[in-house]
């Protein structure tokens, strides 16, 4: 048994990958276009060609995909093996006989890191706070990234009461609660299908495009419900604690997005100073 399939069993991860899986059995072309959208708007970009691009914790592969229609050298990894065997399949569907390079790895590896070198781009969305430690996991992303390339993570917003709640429930959910995690899933996307539907009725915004991609990175709601109750490790911070932390690594703060002081994740595009 592999050390991942005894964290899994000891409930101190969530299967990730296993959620990924699913997701692929939706992906679309309006997906793909809404993930090479997102990372365009993110990196002020309009192509990535003659660009070396890393994904750090692909998961679904959706951005390593959306990366290398823009025209990027991409190379990737991830520590739970059917992400891995998730990005290989879109490998499999869209881009055959390319070098995409595809690995299993873990961003807590130094001596595995670096091996790898640096990149243009390195892309770790939704990655570091899911690792158990989360600190060390962006310490070892910056070396990565080239002098004047650019590093795009994401990471769960710090929230006084919330955070500690989401805590409670994700150690819930993978140490006690197998046997109910399916119900869990749909009780828990129906309330927010509710919650969404009520929001975007009183902004005047058709419910409908929420659970087809639109503004959703390509995402799902139904799979991001799951990966919001199940993800575990999970760590989170405030924007001011990341600017901070890759200020003092000699990074430049290029682009934020953040949710707004809700659940949820902030974005951050920083620029590798020489």
């Amino acid at each position: 048994m592999s050390h991942h399939e005894k964290e899994i069993n000891q409930g101190n991860r969530f299967r990730f990958g296993e959620n990924w899986k699913r997701f692929l059995s939706v992906l679309d072309d309006s997906r793909i276009e809404e993930a090479k959208f997102s990372l365009k708007r993110m990196l002020n970009t309009s192509t990535l060609e003659g660009r070396s691009f890393l994904d750090v914790g692909s998961g679904s592969g959706l951005f390593s995909l959306a990366a290398r229609m823009l025209g990027a050298k991409v190379y990737l990894f991830d520590y739970d093996p059917q992400s891995v065997a998730c990005t290989a399949e879109l490998k499999r569907r869209y881009f055959p006989e390319d070098d995409w390079v595809i690995e299993t790895g873990s961003v807590l590896d130094q001596e595995y890191l670096r091996k790898l070198g640096k990149f243009d781009v390195v892309y770790s969305w939704g990655v570091s706070h899911h690792t158990g430690s989360m600190w060390q996991a962006l310490e070892n992303v910056a070396p990565l990234v080239k002098p004047g390339g650019h590093l795009f993570i994401s990471i769960y917003n710090k929230q006084p009461f919330l955070s500690a709640y989401w805590l409670m429930l994700k150690k819930l959910y993978n140490k006690k609660w197998h046997g109910f995690q399916v119900p869990l899933n749909y009780i828990f996307f129906l309330f927010y299908s509710l919650l969404h539907l009520v929001a975007d009725l009183l902004r005047r915004r058709n419910p409908i495009l929420r659970y087809y991609g639109v503004n959703q990175r390509g995402m799902t709601l139904y799979y991001d419900v799951i990966d919001w109750i199940g993800g575990w490790p999970f760590e989170v911070a405030s924007p001011e604690e990341i600017f901070v932390f890759f200020r003092n690594r000699n990074f430049r703060l290029l682009e934020l997005k953040t949710c707004g002081g809700k659940h949820g994740c902030n974005e951050f595009v920083f620029e590798a100073r020489d």
